[in-house]
């Protein structure tokens, strides 16, 4: 069937051409309809509850209002968790589905619920209400509304609120794609009765009677029509109130026809606002109005908010001039950079790949032919993403690798360049020739392409059983690879022999091309090293299996996170303040935090958003804030620090705000792990529990336990407690006693500090309620509370406190539930470790230092969570994805051994990877899981390639395994290093990428390119190694046995050994040392530079006076306007080119004899402070032997003291002499430090060293035949001659300066009027040019300034001359005292070895023995050991003395 499919496409060249032309087409269409976002969607499939009930608290709102709500919708099919939160005045649900679940199927669902909920839910509570159809991604356009500068004082909070409301984003709904636009911040304007308690006593009017008389007052009506012909006039009755002064008098009270109450005359009617749960600043520096455009689920963000920015103008121009529409966060933004990062990624590496293809390949054409399957198979994914809805995004175009999807192509052109190459006949090909040539050669090898290709698709399958947020970041990853690898498949079958045989030259060339001659330098490299390897068979694959079980226990020890995170480019910092603080005192402290943060200059915008909006998707309390930091584009950072170093920066300036808990985060990632989790941090513990009280103060112990583990930040339990409340309790005999119910009382508390709506206010299409509640003045305290009034039956009042008793109370702040159960939740984030080795470090802590109750139990949540669930599912996916490939193979050569043989490159490239991570510190992710995913396909394939190639020599005849083995390594290096270098270096953008997204992509391209390598040697030596071993008869002879066993052991034991002596210092001989100073000494490094800063003049010699050119414009010839234009050079005598580059030449080679002076001189240096430690380390030595002759000197002292033989005087000068010798110790201590540091200086190195000290201190020899003539060769004397050499090309310098100098120039001129032509008057106009050549010389008039000049250079060369005879005669006088000094120095230290040094030995143990037997006094004692002290130690300085001479005669000598 292939070959039928190749066979067709080479004869019907046309039809295949037409064909591609269509793929293009179908591509380029496809990429302009493709959705574009940041990062795939991953939040999961969530219907949210919203039921506001501003009079409740939160133990009301979770019982009546959650908990009938959570057992309404317990039982929905395909529901995977409920989450909920209940809080003063709000109850949010999320009820999480299954993925497969249509959304809108799902929030149908979930209303025919609520019907049944609300039933349960007692009257006038709250009406629960579904939040709009978006998700984490949903936030694509937040912005706020502010008036310009100078106009701050002409709108309040009110006003910006009501132009958000009902101009901005009334206009901005509608708009295709978005779900809502929620408001932020202001003032929510309505129509205010702020009741006077006081007058109401008086008048006897209850706030009952109030509210009833607006709500009967304020309503219009119809009476259908009055038929009077010819018209029907329409009834309309009028009563809706349209100002202040229409509910001012509307009367509330009219007893017995005596004069009305009107509202007026008990409650003050003006402009007020809602209570406010939530508020947004700006800068720190005005409380400001603004809104987030949330877009509907699967919709394309970058469509969307580009129809945001076309309608944004239109809407300005409806608001006032001086008022601004200013966004903060554009998802455009961050799409932009990231979709960047992945052409520039895609792009670096589509070249690189076309390079090293037409490198290895040596032919132009071949390459190119390969490299356009490139554009081609990416407009087929690209096609393909949008048939099957894949967006185009970091993740589904970030793991694309050119030179994977070029694999089949590459093995097809390569097959077919080598087929052509072993013709024997060099005539041109005929077309039909050069077509059934590329046929055999492709059909040849076509198995190896379509199954290596399929292989790579097969390896992705895994990746596509992901599900949930892995599932929703990975699988348009795998798709997308899969659809660009299944369009490279069918090119490789198709386009690639057609093009082969249409543009691959028809003339076999035999010339040995730059790939062949590069080839045949690796091959004369290889084929030495395989035929070695092969004798070491045994010992190289045991050695690959230890080095594999290494890596498995290094990746065991990796860590783990889940995906790292993506640098958004701007940061969100969560503010939380005590509990119970109020909103005033939020905005208070989100503002100065604001301005602090403003102060960073790399900060554009800082806009906080305190509490919780009208539509509360994301339910804050009142005492947290997010800032959003806006940052400007790195490039214009003025400093060059990290995002993570500007977050660290912030948050330690923000730490000058007491009692304030600061977070950092960015604003996707913040969004994304609170509606996936419920909560904002990557981690989260949860405990499960029934009482409040219990559940937090096991939080706060499991807190201290977080705090102890290191790479965990701060951790934030949640509050659920703490909330500062006033408690009304009622006392129903009381009540009983008035005739009052509690509704009747809860209505009358609830009007007056809550406020409640007794209708609506229209203006035009506006309309605003109209509430009634309290005045201000009297809802301040809690005594405001206890003297309500409150009517009773009668119709008398009384104040609250005589039916109920008023405290101040802590309650519950939030309560929070998952799963139909009680729960509180410790988060944090995790910094400098992976996620999984903190987690497992916190469950071990908690396991046992924490014992919770029955009925309380821990869970985990967050990020750890789903690396749990991908880990999960990968360790079934993979092992059956592997399955998959042992079977194709299997199928592929019908023999397990084989299949076997290739499958071993699987454990073998994961090595690379492992070892890749771990070099770059990164932790094992789902993103090198995918990289090792990918790898494996890539190992595999070059397997194939190979045992392929085998199995066809078998076929042929080669029956010697060996043989085989060498020819076909030979014949397939080639293609093998081919396939991984474009594999690998297609990958090296992306793992080196700082762009936006880099660091997701990072992992995969780290484990691809490190795996890589490994699999080459794999597939180059240890392949076909155990190919011989497994088609060998093996005989295990026990020294066979032994030789492997050995060679392992010996491997381990070099790497403990490794390991203990990593820490040693490294021990250093003199050479050593002296190499390590030329290599690092910054003078050496300076002297380089200057050499090089002398060479870069050698182009400067040619150099030629600056092109003159001339312009005269107007009447220099007659009354016309002529132009004339004129170019002139001026060019030196020829001589003084040759005169400047050779006196460039003479100062290069006088930098280099520079150089050469300070090497010397630093060796000098070197070799001093050397051996100078070497003579103070023996020197140490001695005097700590000395040291214990005192010791020994002062016990016996002591003995015969206490026997009465010696007088104390005696002890006393044995610890004084003692005394002097450690005082000794001390200052050679100091000298060694001294000497050490001095040489570490001079090495310019920081790794720790010793200087080597043999065991017998010797002085250094003159290895060389000492002669004067040296000093000729010094560098000094050579330095000086030099000085004379550039005086003398100086001098020729300014002699050819001072020769002529020629110009040459070309004049074009206009002559406007008539000139007379053969006897005839002709015009000529301004076009009619005229132009000549000029030539000129220049000679100089004055020579006497340069041969002054030269004469002064004439003496400069003869005082260097003879500074140079004089430089000479003191180093030949300073060689012979030199000499003189090293015979005198070797006289005095054979002195020292042959007599003094015996006779000291001698001297000493004679002492000791006469000092024991008491045949010496103590005098005597100590005057031979001073002698003895002295000789040992002048011996020691004698051999300093010998070496510092002949460090002295080197020097001099240049050596």
């Amino acid at each position: 069937m292939l070959d039928s499919i190749i066979k067709f496409s080479i004869k019907n060249k046309l039809v295949i051409g037409m064909m591609t032309l269509l793929l293009i087409l179908w591509g380029s269409w496809s990429a302009t309809k493709l959705p574009i976002d940041a990062v795939p969607d991953i939040t999961n499939n969530q219907v949210q509850i919203i039921t506001l009930c501003p009079t409740l608290a939160g133990q009301e709102v979770e019982q009546l209002v959650t908990f009938p709500i959570e057992q309404s919708i317990a039982n929905l099919p395909d529901l995977e968790e409920t989450r909920s939160i209940s809080r003063f005045g709000l109850s949010v649900i999320t009820v999480v589905f299954d993925d497969d679940v249509d959304i809108y199927f799902a929030r149908q669902l979930v209303n025919e619920k609520l019907k049944e909920a609300e039933e349960k839910i007692p009257k006038g509570i709250g009406t629960p209400e579904l939040a709009p159809v978006s998700t984490g991604l949903g936030e694509v356009y937040q912005y706020i509304i502010h008036p310009k500068k100078g106009s701050e004082s002409k709108y309040n909070a009110k006003d910006l609120r009501t132009m958000q409301d009902w101009i901005v984003a009334r206009q901005l709904n509608g708009t295709k794609g978005i779900a809502e636009v929620n408001s932020f911040g202001g003032e929510l304007k309505q129509y205010e009765v702020a009741v006077n308690p006081n007058r109401l006593k008086a008048m006897g009017v209850s706030v009952t009677d109030i509210f009833d008389a607006l709500e009967k007052n304020n309503q219009n009506t119809g009476g259908a029509y009055i038929d009077k012909k010819p018209n029907a006039y329409f009834i309309r009755g009028i009563g809706l109130v349209t100002s202040l002064e229409d509910v001012k008098n509307i009367a509330v009270k009219n007893t017995n026809g005596s004069i009305p109450i009107f509202i007026k005359d008990v409650a003050e009617v003006r402009f007020g606002s809602a209570v406010r749960y939530g508020a947004l600043t700006y800068n720190g520096e005005v409380d400001a109005v603004g809104g987030v455009v949330m877009m509907l689920k699967g919709e394309n963000s970058n469509e969307v908010v580009k129809r945001i920015k076309e309608k944004l103008p239109v809407i300005q121009k409806s608001l006032p001039d001086d008022i601004v529409i200013e966004p903060y966060l554009d998802r455009t933004d961050l799409v932009g950079r990231a979709i960047s990062t992945v052409e520039k990624n895609l792009i670096e590496g589509a070249l690189i790949v076309i390079f090293v293809l037409v490198l290895f390949l040596g032919n132009l054409r071949a390459g190119l032919i390969v490299a356009s399957a490139i554009p081609l198979s990416m407009l087929f994914a690209l096609g393909m993403m949008n048939v099957f809805g894949v967006s185009a995004n970091l993740m589904s175009l970030g793991a694309i690798d050119f030179g994977l999807i070029v694999d089949g192509a590459v093995i097809i052109v390569e097959a077919t360049l080598h087929h052509l190459g072993l013709r024997k006949s060099i005539n041109k090909l005929t077309q039909q020739e050069m077509d059934n040539e590329v046929f055999v050669s492709a059909s040849k090898i076509r198995n190896s392409a379509a199954f290596g290709e399929i292989i790579i698709l097969i390896v992705y399958i895994p990746i596509l059983t992901l599900v949930g947020v892995e599932g929703k970041m990975f699988t348009p990853m795998a798709k997308t690879v899969g659809f660009a690898i299944l369009g490279a498949l069918i090119l490789s079958l198709t386009y690639i022999p057609m093009m082969c045989a249409l543009f691959l030259s028809k003339k076999v060339s035999h010339k040995e091309t730059i790939s062949d001659k590069m080839m045949n330098f690796l091959q004369s490299k290889y084929q030495p090293l395989l035929q070695k390897a092969v004798k070491f068979k045994y010992q190289i694959v045991s050695a690959t299996v230890l080095l594999f079980t290494v890596s498995l226990f290094v990746f065991k020890n990796l860590g783990g996170e889940f995906i790292p995170q993506l640098q958004e480019g701007d940061f969100a910092f969560h503010c939380i303040l005590p509990q119970g603080s109020s909103l005033s005192q939020s905005i208070e402290t989100s503002m100065q935090a604001s301005r602090i943060i403003k102060e960073f200059d790399e900060v554009k915008m800082v806009v906080g958003k305190t509490g919780a909006a009208e539509v509360p998707t994301d339910p804050m309390p009142p005492e947290a804030t997010d800032m959003m930091i806006i940052l400007k584009p790195q490039k214009e950072w003025k400093t060059k620090k990290s995002y993570t170093k500007l977050a660290d920066e912030i948050n330690e300036a923000l730490e000058v705000i007491p009692g304030v808990f600061f977070e950092k985060n960015q604003p996707i990632q913040m969004r994304f792990n609170e509606l996936m989790t419920g909560i904002r941090q990557d981690v989260a513990v949860k405990i499960f529990g029934e009482n409040l009280d219990s559940l937090a103060i096991y939080a706060d112990k499991v807190s201290k336990v977080i705090q102890t583990v290191n790479g965990a930040t701060s951790p934030q339990v949640e509050r659920v407690s703490g909330l500062p409340q006033i408690n009304v309790e009622y006392n129903r005999t009381r009540l009983a006693n008035y005739g009052i119910n509690v509704e009747d009382v809860n209505n009358v508390v609830s009007t007056a500090f809550a406020g409640k709506s007794a209708g609506q206010v229209f203006e035009n299409e506006r309309r605003f309620d109209l509430v009634v509640r309290l005045d201000s003045a009297y809802r301040t305290d809690i005594d405001d509370v206890s003297n309500l009034m409150i009517p009773t039956n009668t119709g008398n009042q009384i104040p609250l406190s005589q039916v109920a008793t008023i405290s101040y109370k802590l309650g519950a702040s939030q309560i929070s539930r998952e799963s139909s159960k009680r729960r509180i939740v410790i988060g944090f984030n995790v910094s400098g470790r992976d996620v999984q080795s903190v987690v497992e470090d916190i469950q071990q802590k908690l396991n046992a230092q924490i014992k919770l109750p029955t009925g309380y139990y821990f869970t985990y949540g967050g990020q750890f969570e789903n690396l749990q669930k991908a880990s999960k599912r990968l360790m079934i996916a993979v092992p059956v994805s592997l399955l998959l490939i042992f079977a194709l193979l299997y199928f592929t050569f019908s023999s397990i051994k084989q299949a076997s043989l290739i499958f071993t490159a699987i454990p073998m490239s994961a090595i690379g990877g492992v070892f890749a991570l771990l070099l770059r510190g990164m932790p094992f992710s789902i993103s090198a899981g995918v990289g090792f995913i990918a790898l494996f396909g890539v190992a595999v394939l070059n397997g194939i390639v190979l045992i392929g190639t085998f199995n066809q020599l078998e076929k042929d005849g080669v029956t010697d395994i060996l043989q085989r083995v060498l020819q076909g390594t030979k014949e397939r290096l080639r293609p093998v290093l081919m396939t991984a270098t474009v594999a690998s270096l297609g990958f090296i953008p992306m793992a080196l990428s700082t762009g936006a997204g880099a660091e997701v992509q990072k992992p995969l391209a780290t484990v691809v390119i490190g795996g890589l390598i490994t699999a080459t040697f794999l597939t180059l030596f240890v392949l076909p190694l155990l190919y011989i071993i497994f088609n060998s008869k093996i005989k295990f002879k026990k020294k066979g046995k032994m030789k492997s066993v050995t060679t392992v052991i010996v491997l381990l034991l070099s790497v403990f050994s490794f390991n203990a002596n990593a820490q040693t210092k490294k021990i250093i001989g003199v050479d050593e040392a002296i190499n390590i100073a030329l290599q690092n000494n910054g003078n050496v490094k300076a002297k380089d530079f200057e050499i090089k800063s002398a060479q870069s003049l050698k182009r400067t010699s040619g150099e030629l006076p600056k092109l003159d050119f001339n312009a005269q414009l107007g009447q220099y010839n007659s009354v016309k306007f002529d132009q004339s234009f004129q170019v002139a050079q001026t060019i030196p005598f020829p001589t003084l080119f040759g005169a400047k580059k050779q006196l460039i030449n003479a100062e290069v080679k006088s930098k280099e004899l520079q150089s050469e002076i300070t090497v010397l001189e630093l060796k000098n240096q070197v070799r001093t402070y050397f051996y100078q430690i070497q003579y103070l380390q023996n020197n140490q030595k001695q005097l700590l032997h000395l040291d214990s002759l005192y010791n020994d000197f002062i016990k016996v002292a002591e003995l015969r003291y206490k026997t009465g033989d010696t007088k104390k005087v005696e002890i006393s000068t044995a610890q004084a002499k003692q005394g002097e010798i450690n005082l000794l110790l001390k200052q050679n201590g100091v000298y060694l430090q001294n000497a050490y540091q001095n040489l570490q200086a001079l090495m310019n190195t920081q790794e720790p060293f010793e200087v080597s000290n043999d065991t017998d201190f010797k002085p250094l020899q003159i290895s060389t035949l000492l002669d004067s003539t040296a000093i000729t060769n010094h560098p000094t004397i050579k330095a000086l001659y030099q000085d004379v050499i550039i005086a003398e090309q100086t001098k020729k310098v300014e002699k050819a300066q001072g020769l002529p100098d020629f110009t040459i120039g070309y004049t074009n001129q206009s002559l406007i009027g008539f000139q007379t032509i053969n006897g005839q008057e002709q015009y000529f106009n301004s076009g009619n040019r005229f132009s000549y050549v000029s030539v000129g010389v220049s000679i100089p008039l004055t020579f006497g300034a340069t041969k002054a000049r030269i004469k002064s250079l004439d003496y400069q060369k003869q005082a260097i001359e003879a500074n140079t005879k004089q430089q000479k005669i003191l180093l030949e006088t300073q060689f012979q005292n030199a000499i003189q000094q090293y015979q005198q120095d070797l006289q005095e230290f054979n002195y020292y070895q042959q007599q003094a040094l015996p006779n000291a030995n001698d001297i000493v143990s004679s002492a000791q023995l006469g000092y024991h037997t008491g045949d010496i006094s103590y005098v005597e004692y100590l005057y031979a050991l001073q002698t003895a002290t002295d000789i040992q130690l002048n011996y020691l300085k004698s051999i300093q003395q010998v070496n510092q001479s002949v460090i002295n005669i080197y020097s001099i000598i240049n050596q």
